[in-house]
């Protein structure tokens, strides 16, 4: 029997600026294929077909305990890839006392920061939404996924699932 393993600390960076302290919730990005069903003749029930990510994209939504200029500043970014998000994670199996590094990093831009309630001598914390083109999960030094929806990369594992797609097309 073994124990999960948790998330015990974690980190934010906004183009290379650590968040520290400041940074509270971080909701990473879903991970979704978009699928349909095909029931074809002499076949006795739909099959999902794979046809490529989610038409709902990718996001992260974060938090910050006040103000951040530097995300301010970058709300209206018009690159879609003009933003860097890269989050730091130390999760620990309480059994081995095992810790592995995960880090997400995403490209994309503002799509909504939230300022949520203004009230004298109350907490403040804002809410930013970023919407992705680019992202990769790496778990202790093993790129497991890469998503690049601008330049038709798709890895897992190392392995290149659009490679054939692109040399089909000529890419």
């Amino acid at each position: 029997m073994a124990l999960p393993k948790k998330l015990k600390h974690q980190n934010l960076f906004l183009d290379g600026e650590s968040f520290a302290g400041q940074s509270g919730t971080v909701t990473l990005p879903t991970l979704a294929r978009k699928m349909e069903a095909w029931r074809g003749g002499g076949m006795d029930g739909p099959v999902k077909v794979d046809m490529g990510h989610s038409d709902d994209g990718l996001q992260i939504e974060w938090t910050l305990g006040g103000w951040g200029l530097s995300v301010l500043r970058q709300f209206g970014a018009v690159r879609a890839d003009g933003v860097m998000l890269r989050w730091a994670g130390s999760i620990q199996r309480d059994d081995t006392a095992e810790i592995s590094a995960v880090e997400v990093v995403v490209r994309g831009r503002h799509e909504e920061i939230d300022f949520g309630d203004a009230e004298s001598g109350e907490d403040t914390e804002h809410s930013i939404t970023t919407t992705c083109t680019y992202y990769k999960l790496t778990i202790d030094g093993n790129e497991e996924i890469e998503i690049d929806l601008l330049n038709f990369i798709f890895k897992v594992n190392g392995v290149d699932m659009l490679a054939e797609h692109r040399a089909a097309i000529g890419l």
